[in-house]
């Protein structure tokens, strides 16, 4: 037998998780049927015989079907377990008022933030150079690095730094099609985050692009804080990032002049993000992030859930406590277009999944997804946002995003969230700016393994040394630290600068 037996996470399930390396020879479940080979940690093992075609369960969910016959005790793994159709048995709002129940009722709590003129609160407070086109991106990004590197930001401790969102479209585009309007989105959003004291739109000055477009879609409401200007007009490259320089040495007296104050935890808006998952992910911090989400929900704020192929085969728990039909239909309506997306471009959701996933033992996208939104705690679908739209309900929400972790950050951090917090199994270097990233391992030989990137262990949960609750609880506290101005490790590194990824949809013309 294993020094720890292994974990049954729901009656129903037809697997077990081996919670450590198991060595060949051993009968983890004491069936008298020894395993062939060692398997790593957070592998399955079936509980049963299965026989071909039959359904394996795990989180009492449909993770797939038995390719081939399986024996009691034997790896349930990709060579015997397919992807398959799950429950789309959506029973709309059946769990709502049990939903309603568990938003925890808790003292208010507050940090130390950011108040803008307009009622924004912000957790960091950057100058923001935007490029409206990747024809403007060098330029953008020679100006931020020329800026840091100068030293002109030591007379000013209020400044967090000058970040450049560069980025590889903006042009070639339908000027009115899909992919045009998630780009002014992301680009607003950035502009006007909450994080973000002042702004630079910088263009080459023809592109799809304009600036003049973007207020006239979005109002003005914000232009206090942004500037603009084109390198057409400017004179070309280095009269630009000049141009650029002495507009933020102009603008760093008054972004500097902020100061942190008492702030009410109400007004955050906190992102919810999976990378680099393994076997123990659905297990430990993705659960303990579902009680601190249900902890932000109970304070008032909002925890945004996304990633949309990565609920596929969950979808159904979360419209079981969709707050109204209208959120519900909207969510089922992004699950389809997904469906309809990867069909078209000759793909399948099944293949999300990615090898170190798959090394980390989890198998198919189902059984990734029913860990994946265990981030999502246990209160009420309150809305679901298009990608990088403006969070504006509180509670837990939904916004529709890739998986792919840097796009579907970016879409986040548009639609206001100030923080990020990022659950990792196998390891991730993931950073984000103007939001700072919080980083929670999953096991603590993870968190041992890369100690300058991860900024909690949730592995004493498995351990048994931390209930969910109390890990819950701690991440809370953490959230609340960082939006106060304790820096991430993400920021002590210096990461951030290349996650600003904003998702490209559509042809390229």
């Amino acid at each position: 037998m294993t020094a720890r037996p292994p974990l049954v996470l729901d009656p129903r399930d037809t697997v077990a998780i081996l919670p450590e390396r198991t060595a060949g020879g051993l009968d983890p479940l004491g069936l008298g049927k020894p395993l062939i080979q060692p398997l790593p940690a957070g592998h399955k093992i079936a509980r049963i015989d299965h026989a071909t075609g039959d359904r394996v369960f795990k989180f009492g969910q449909i993770i797939g079907t038995a390719s081939q016959a399986i024996r009691a005790g034997e790896h349930v793994h990709s060579h015997n377990l397919a992807f398959s159709s799950h429950d789309e048995t959506y029973v709309i709002g059946a769990d709502l008022e049990i939903a309603r129940a568990a938003i925890p009722q808790i003292e208010p709590r507050a940090f130390m933030g950011y108040r803008r003129g307009n009622g924004q609160i912000g957790t960091r407070n950057y100058i923001a150079l935007c490029a409206t086109v990747n024809c403007s991106a060098t330029v953008v990004r020679k100006a931020a690095q020329e800026l840091e590197s100068s030293g002109l930001l030591d007379a000013y401790p209020n400044v967090d730094g000058i970040v450049a969102f560069g980025h590889g479209t903006g042009c070639g585009m339908d000027s009115d099609g899909l992919g045009a309007q998630v780009l002014q989105r992301v680009l607003w959003g950035h502009a006007t985050h909450p994080n973000v004291g002042a702004a630079v739109f910088v263009g080459l000055g023809c592109e799809v692009m304009q600036v003049g477009r973007m207020k006239a879609q979005f109002g003005t409401d914000h232009a206090d804080r942004f500037h603009g200007l084109t390198i057409q007009e400017t004179g070309g490259t280095r009269a630009t990032i000049d141009r650029i320089k002495k507009m933020v040495t102009d603008l760093l007296p008054e972004v500097n002049a902020i100061q942190r104050s008492s702030c009410p935890a109400s007004a955050l808006k906190v992102a919810l993000q999976c990378g680099g998952s393994d076997g123990f992910s659905g297990i430990t911090a993705n659960p303990a992030l579902g009680i601190a989400s249900d902890l932000l929900v109970g304070l008032g704020a909002s925890a945004i859930l996304s990633e949309t192929p990565e609920i596929y085969g969950a979808e159904q728990l979360l419209l079981r406590r969709a707050a109204n039909t209208d959120t519900a239909e909207k969510l089922i309506a992004q699950i389809r277009w997904w469906e309809h997306y990867t069909r078209i471009n000759h793909g399948s959701l099944d293949n999300n999944p990615s090898p170190g996933n798959k090394a980390g033992g989890l198998t198919t996208i189902l059984e990734k997804s029913l860990g994946a939104v265990a981030k999502a705690g246990s209160t009420p679908l309150a809305a679901v946002y298009d990608y990088g739209e403006q969070v504006t309900e509180p509670g837990f929400v939904f916004m529709d995003t890739p998986g792919y972790d840097p796009v579907s950050a970016t879409g986040q951090i548009a639609g206001g969230a100030q923080i990020v917090v990022f659950t990792t199994g196998r390891g991730s270097a993931f950073g984000s700016k103007p939001a700072p990233t919080l980083k929670l391992a999953t096991t603590t030989s993870l968190y041992r393994a890369m100690p300058e990137d991860m900024d909690l262990d949730c592995g004493d949960v498995l351990s048994g040394d931390a209930t969910l609750e109390e890990k819950g609880a701690e991440i809370l506290e953490c959230i609340l630290a960082a939006a106060s101005g304790r820096k991430t490790k993400s920021e002590a590194l210096g990461l951030g600068d290349n996650e600003f990824v904003p998702w490209q949809i559509g042809a390229t013309m």
